[in-house]
């Protein structure tokens, strides 16, 4: 959780305070795990020198001191799933909340016990537990890793997993979190029970808070992530209040890289180090807090109550001004999150433009995978313009989506599944009909 990223940022006080000694205690603590190594080579382009994306993993494995939270698990899990943008020139940072009931596409993963996972479109954090399934944390992250990237475009730099006993510890080492929940909370799968009203938590209760979900709200993902990110302020704005104790601040720091994971290039307290202070330095008002636009899945596929779908175009521009470096506010984010266009309301009419047999059939199932109604799928060739190409256009040269008056914005959701598509209104497009023309530098939907 990056309330854990920003507790560390005390550990110059520690230092100074608790000597050479408590330097090389806390840096034997941390561990490291070889992602880079076991992700692959098919990774999205670094678009924004300078700037850092860092994947956060609230890990629930239930493994060891964990294993009592949750039965059944056999494997590793990721409760909480997040991006932390650091910009190139380190005046903001974005941290982008994944809902871990997001349906996606979960891409070919090693799951270190031999075996290798299709691709497949399931709850995005499956993707950890895939990885995770021979206990190994690097294989783990490496699928989360994958995961992201492969629905984002984002290229992960850096990676970071904090287990349940460690989140535990940090609290209590603060001597709590205050918080100020609206309405009783009762979860008994969070083992919480705790009033309404502002009351310090610690232990199993600050975990609890930020587990709950079933006893809470609307019981969905949604209510959980608002909470964890209400927390992980509270979290950072207590550890600046100990800065002068430097007990509790090396409590906290033990606790923290005690349960800390990181990529080989953070396992360090140095790095670790320089990338919180680089976040201390940056004003509140420009670290924004935001969860990936979404929208209940069951919009599109009713059968479906339990999952969420991220909303385009607005989920893509998140990633595309992150993977631009362009600064994010989280009043835009929402506001752009009120109105959602349901996917399967855009009718898409497939077209081949490059000849390959299948092609269009196949691009016409990963959209109907994405919630879209496909209207239809054929030849550019033998469509003509009539059906909504661009007239003078090489049907087999680029990818395009093409619309009528009055669907730009049904033509801008189709397009930002698909990066490196063109969107143009024709005339001469059929009337309510959204029409995809695959292109020979078609490079598959996300």
């Amino acid at each position: 959780m990056p309330g854990a990223v920003s507790a560390l940022a005390a550990l110059l006080a520690v230092i100074t305070a608790a000597g050479v000694w408590a330097y090389r205690d806390l840096e034997g603590n941390l561990h490291s795990a070889d992602v880079d190594a076991k992700i692959g080579d098919e990774r999205p382009p670094r678009t924004s020198p300078g700037s850092k994306n860092i994947l956060v993993v609230g890990s629930d494995s239930r493994a060891g001191a964990d294993a009592g939270y949750g039965r059944g698990h056999t494997t590793m899990h990721s409760d909480t799933l997040l991006v932390l943008h650091l910009a190139a020139n380190r005046e903001w940072a974005t941290v982008v909340s994944f809902p871990r009931d997001s349906w996606v596409e979960v891409p070919a993963c090693d799951r270190g016990d031999g075996t290798t996972s299709g691709p497949h479109h399931a709850k995005i954090n499956e993707a950890f537990a895939i990885g995770g399934a021979g206990g190994e944390v690097s294989r783990a992250a490496a699928c989360a890793v994958k995961a992201v990237e492969r629905n984002t475009g984002l290229r992960i730099d850096h990676f970071m997993s904090v287990d349940f006993q460690g989140f535990k510890g940090m609290v209590d080492a603060l001597d709590g979190v205050r918080v100020c929940p609206t309405a009783a909370i009762r979860d008994q799968k969070a083992r919480l029970d705790i009033p309404a009203g502002c009351q310090t938590v610690r232990g199993e209760d600050a975990l609890g808070y930020v587990r709950a979900r079933y006893g809470v709200g609307d019981g969905s993902d949604l209510g959980r992530v608002g909470r964890q990110q209400e927390f992980m302020r509270a979290l950072a704005a207590r550890a600046k209040e100990k800065l002068t104790s430097p007990g509790a601040l090396y409590g906290l720091l033990e606790s923290a890289t005690g349960s800390l994971t990181t990529d080989e290039a953070l396992a360090g307290i140095r790095p670790l180090y320089g990338l919180v202070s680089r976040l201390r330095a940056i004003p509140s008002d420009r670290l924004a807090f935001v969860t990936v636009p979404n929208y209940p899945r069951g919009m599109d596929v009713p059968s479906d109550t339990a999952n969420v779908v991220w909303q385009y175009p607005e989920a893509a521009e998140l990633f595309l001004s992150l993977t631009r470096d362009r600064e994010v506010r989280a009043e835009a984010v929402a506001a752009a999150g009120r109105n959602p266009l349901y996917a399967g309301t855009v009718r898409v009419r497939v077209l081949d433009g490059t000849g390959t047999p299948g092609l269009a059939e196949e691009v016409a199932g990963s959209l109907r995978g994405y919630g879209f109604t496909v209207a239809g799928t054929g030849s550019a060739d033998e469509a003509g313009t009539g059906a909504g190409t661009v007239a003078g256009a090489d049907a087999g040269a680029a990818t395009s989506v093409v619309h009528p008056a009055g669907l730009a914005r049904q033509a801008r959701a189709l397009a930002s599944r698909l990066p490196g598509s063109t969107v143009t209104e024709s005339a001469d497009a059929p009337e309510g009909l959204v029409t995809l023309t695959v292109g020979e530098d078609f490079g598959g939907t996300r």
